[in-house]
C-alpha cells in the first residue's frame, strides 16, 4: 500500500516524463530510446558524431587477437583496435570535408605495384613480367573456392586502403608545411649568435617555504584557471595484502619422499604390478601414470643447460643411470640418460624462409597455400643443390626473413636452444655444407649449414619432475588468515595500522584506469581493476580475490571521477609552482638597484659571468637552463641594467655586454630544407592535433566493468 500511495502522490510527475517522452518520439522517432536509454549500451563510442556500434568493434577486436595469436592480453587488443578505429574514422572524415575519395582503382593500383604480387611467380606470364589478368583471375577463383584465403586477401586489401587514406591525408597536409629562406636564416641568427653578459642571482630555495603561506583556495584558482594541465581520467587507487600461499617445509619434505619413492616403484597402466623409473623403457607412459607435473624432453642437453647443483653428478655418469630427487625450478626431479654423444654448442647457418597462409608471422600479403609454399622451397632446394652459389641471391629475393635475407640468408652463429625444434635439430645433426628442407611454425626452411664448433659430449635425459605446491591444510591455514584480515578490514579505516599489527606488508596501487589490467606489484589482475570500478566499489570498499597461487585482499583508498583534478590530488603538482610565484614577488622586491654591484652587495651575493650563450644552449653556468633569461639577453640592450627576471629556478638581474652575431652566410637554402623536412615529418603530431580537435567519446568501459 505504501507503494501505491507514493505512485499516486507522484502521478502527475509520471504523465509529465512519458508526455515529453513521446513528444520527442514524434519530432524524432529514433530519440526514444536514447531518451530511455541514455548508456547507448549498444555503441563504444563515438567520432565526431559517428557512432562506433559495439558489434564494428567486437568484430575488429576478433580479427586483430587472431592475427596476433596469443601474444596480446584482451585489454592490450582492445587499445590498439580503438586506437585503430578512431585513426581510421578520423583520417575518413577529414578527407570527407575535402572532398576526396580514395577509391577502388586508388587501392587495385596499391596492390598490383607491390613488390610481393610482382615478383610473385603465380602472377608472371611466360616472359617472367607480371600479368594483371593472372591475379584478377586468382582472386575471383579465391573468392569463389577458398573463403580462408580470400578473406586474408580481402583484409590485406582493407588495410590499403586504410594506409592510402591516411597516406594521402598527410601528404596533402605536408604540401603546405615548406619554410622560406628567411625562416632558415632566423634560425641560423638564433642557434649561432653569441651573448654574453654579467647577471646577479637569488635562487628560489634561498626563501624558505615556512616564509610562504598558501591556501588551498588558491590552488583551487590556479587549477580552474589552467585547466587543460588538470583535465583527469577516472582512477582508482588501492591498497592490498598479498598472501602468498607457499609450500612448507613438512610440505617439500613429503613431496621429495614420494619422488624418490618411484625410482625403484612407480605404477603402470593396470595396477597390477609396479615398474620404477629405474627399470622402465616408456618414459611417456610412466611420466603420465605417475603423473609428473613437467613433459617429457628427449632433446639433447649441455652441461651448461642443467641444474649446476648436480650436472658434473650427471654428466660423469653412464646411459641408465638414474639421478635424483634433486631440486630445480620449483619441482623435485629425477632425471634418467638415454643416451650419451657428441654436438657442436654453435652451429652458423643460413635459410630461406618460405611461408603461407596460417604459418607464424605471415606477413598480410602472404597468398600462397601450404602446398604451394612446399612446392616453392623444393624447387628452391634443387637449384641450391646444383649450383651453391644462388643461395645468397635467392635469400634476398624469396626469403621473408628480411634480416637475415638481406645478408643472403645468414643468420650467423648460434646455440641449440636459440632455434624452434626442427631447425634446431636439422643445423646440430648434420654436418658442414649439409642443405635440406625442414618445415617449422614459421613455414619452410631451405637450409645450408655453413660452420660447427666446439664439439662435446651431450645427453638425453628423461625427467620426471613434481611441482613443489603447497599441502591442502597449507592452503587452508593462508586461507583462514586472508579471510580473517579481510573481516578486520571492514572494522577500520587504519589500514596501515592494522597491517602492522598482524605483521602484514601493505602495498599501494595508486591511478589505476578502467581500462588497465595490471595492478603494481601483482602483474594482470583485470579482475581487481574491474571490481574498483565497479558501481558499488565506493572509497572503503573491500574484497578477498583469489590468485593463481595467492589471495589478496583489497580495499580502495581513493576515487577520482573524469574531469578536472581535485585539490588534494593536485597540490603536489601546484604547491611547488604556487610557492615559487609567491617567493618570486618577495625576491624582486629586493633585486633592484642601479648596478650589479650594488644589487648584489643588497642581497648577500655575487655577480656571475655568462659568456657565449646563446638560444639553443641557454645554460647558464652554475645555475642550469633558463631559457626565460637567455631569450631576455637576446633582446636587450648593451649595457642596460635590467632587474628581477623571474626565472625557472630563480629571480635575476642582467646586463648584456656584447652581442656576437654569426657569419652571414652566401644563402640560407641548408636551413630551410632542415626546418621543412621536420615539419613534414611531424605527421604524428598532426595526427594527435586532429585527434585532440576531434569530438570523441569512448564508452568502453561499459564492455569491461560490470556495475
Amino acid at each position: 500500500m505504501a507503494i501505491l500511495s507514493k505512485i499516486r502522490e507522484r502521478s502527475m510527475f509520471l504523465i509529465i516524463i512519458i508526455g515529453l517522452a513521446l513528444f520527442a518520439f514524434v519530432l524524432d522517432p529514433s530519440t526514444l530510446g536514447d531518451f530511455f536509454n541514455s548508456s547507448k549500451v549498444n555503441e563504444v563510442g563515438e567520432v565526431n558524431g559517428e557512432a562506433i556500434s559495439t558489434q564494428e568493434f567486437a568484430q575488429a577486436l576478433d580479427q586483430y587477437k587472431q592475427q596476433s595469436g596469443s601474444k596480446v592480453s584482451e585489454m592490450q587488443a582492445a587499445k590498439a583496435v580503438w586506437s585503430n578505429i578512431l585513426r581510421k574514422k578520423i583520417y575518413k572524415n577529414q578527407l570527407n570535408e575535402a572532398g576526396i575519395t580514395i577509391g577502388e582503382q586508388d587501392v587495385w593500383n596499391e596492390v598490383i605495384n607491390t613488390s610481393s604480387v610482382q615478383n610473385n611467380p603465380q602472377f608472371q606470364n611466360e616472359a617472367g613480367l607480371f600479368d594483371e589478368l593472372k591475379l584478377k583471375q586468382f582472386l575471383a577463383d579465391t573468392k569463389e573456392n577458398n573463403k580462408e584465403m580470400w578473406s586474408a586477401w580481402s583484409n590485406y586489401m582493407n588495410q590499403i586502403k586504410d594506409n592510402a587514406e591516411t597516406n594521402t591525408y598527410n601528404k596533402l597536409v605536408t604540401a603546405g608545411l615548406g619554410a622560406s629562406l628567411k625562416e632558415g636564416e632566423t634560425e641560423y641568427l638564433i642557434e649561432n649568435t653569441k651573448l654574453s653578459g654579467q647577471f646577479v642571482y637569488v635562487p628560489y630555495s634561498s626563501v624558505a617555504d615556512s616564509l610562504v603561506r598558501l591556501k588551498k583556495s588558491e590552488v583551487a584558482s590556479y587549477i580552474k584557471d589552467n585547466e587543460n594541465k588538470f583535465q583527469v581520467e577516472a582512477t582508482r587507487d588501492l591498497s592490498y595484502v598479498k598472501f602468498d600461499i607457499t609450500a612448507t617445509s613438512e610440505d617439500e619434505d613429503a613431496i621429495k619422499q614420494n619422488v624418490a619413492n618411484l625410482i625403484e616403484n612407480g605404477v603402470d597402466r593396470n595396477d597390477d604390478a609396479t615398474i620404477g623409473f629405474k627399470n622402465t623403457s616408456d618414459y611417456k607412459e610412466f611420466l603420465a601414470e605417475n603423473g609428473s607435473d613437467i613433459n617429457l624432453d628427449l632433446g639433447y642437453k649441455f652441461n651448461a643447460s642443467i641444474n649446476q647443483t648436480i650436472a658434473n653428478e650427471i654428466f660423469a655418469g653412464n646411459k641408465g643411470d638414474v639421478f635424483g630427487p634433486y631440486k630445480d625450478q620449483g619441482f623435485f626431479k629425477i632425471s634418467k640418460i638415454t643416451e650419451v654423444t657428441k654436438m657442436p654448442d654453435s652451429v652458423k647457418a643460413s635459410h630461406i624462409l618460405i611461408p603461407f597462409i596460417g604459418s607464424q608471422r605471415a606477413a598480410q600479403n602472404v597468398t600462397r597455400t601450404k602446398e604451394q609454399a612446399e612446392k616453392l622451397a623444393d624447387s628452391v632446394l634443387t637449384v641450391v643443390k646444383r649450383s651453391r652459389s644462388k643461395f645468397a641471391a635467392l635469400a634476398k629475393t624469396l626469403s621473408s626473413d628480411l634480416g637475415s635475407g638481406a645478408k643472403g640468408g645468414d643468420l650467423d652463429w648460434f646455440n641449440y636452444n636459440s632455434m624452434t625444434p626442427a631447425f634446431r635439430d636439422y643445423s646440430f645433426t648434420n654436418k658442414k655444407g649439409s642443405v635440406g628442407i625442414v618445415e617449422t611454425p614459421f613455414g619452410y626452411h631451405v637450409i645450408r649449414v655453413d660452420a660447427t664448433r666446439n664439439n662435446q659430449t651431450v645427453l638425453k635425459l628423461a625427467t620426471f619432475g613434481s611441482k613443489i605446491v603447497p599441502s591442502e591444510a597449507t592452503e587452508s591455514d593462508f586461507f583462514q588468515k586472508a579471510e580473517q584480515f579481510a573481516l578486520a578490514v571492514s572494522k577500520t579505516d587504519d589500514y596501515n595500522e592494522l597491517a602492522k599489527e598482524n605483521n602484514y606488508t601493505l602495498k599501494s596501487a595508486v591511478g589505476l584506469k578502467v581500462l588497465d589490467e595490471n595492478v603494481p606489484g601483482l602483474g594482470n589482475e583485470r579482475q581487481i581493476v574491474s571490481w574498483a570500478f565497479k558501481g558499488d566499489s565506493d572509497k572503503g570498499a573491500f574484497n578477498r580475490f583469489d590468485l593463481e597461487g595467492s589471495y589478496v585482499v583489497a580495499v580502495v583508498t581513493s576515487k577520482t571521477e573524469k574531469g578536472l583534478m581535485s585539490v588534494e590530488k593536485a597540490i603536489s603538482r601546484v604547491r611547488p609552482i604556487l610557492l615559487n610565484e609567491k617567493k618570486a614577488v618577495l625576491i624582486a622586491d629586493k633585486l633592484k638597484g642601479s648596478s650589479l654591484q650594488d644589487i648584489a652587495k643588497a642581497n648577500n651575493t655575487t655577480v656571475r659571468s655568462a659568456n657565449n650563450v646563446n638560444l639553443k644552449n641557454s645554460s647558464l653556468s652554475g645555475v642550469g637552463a633558463e631559457p626565460k633569461v637567455v631569450g631576455a639577453m637576446y633582446s636587450a640592450e648593451l649595457d642596460k641594467v635590467y632587474t628581477s627576471l623571474v626565472g625557472s629556478r630563480g629571480v635575476f638581474s642582467f646586463v648584456l655586454n656584447k652581442r656576437e652575431l654569426p657569419t652571414a652566410l652566401p644563402n640560407y637554402e641548408a636551413n630551410r630544407r632542415r626546418i621543412s623536412s621536420t615539419r613534414k615529418g611531424m605527421t604524428s603530431k598532426i595526427y594527435e592535433a586532429i585527434k585532440n580537435a576531434s569530438d570523441v567519446e569512448d564508452n568502453r568501459a561499459n564492455m569491461y566493468v560490470s556495475n
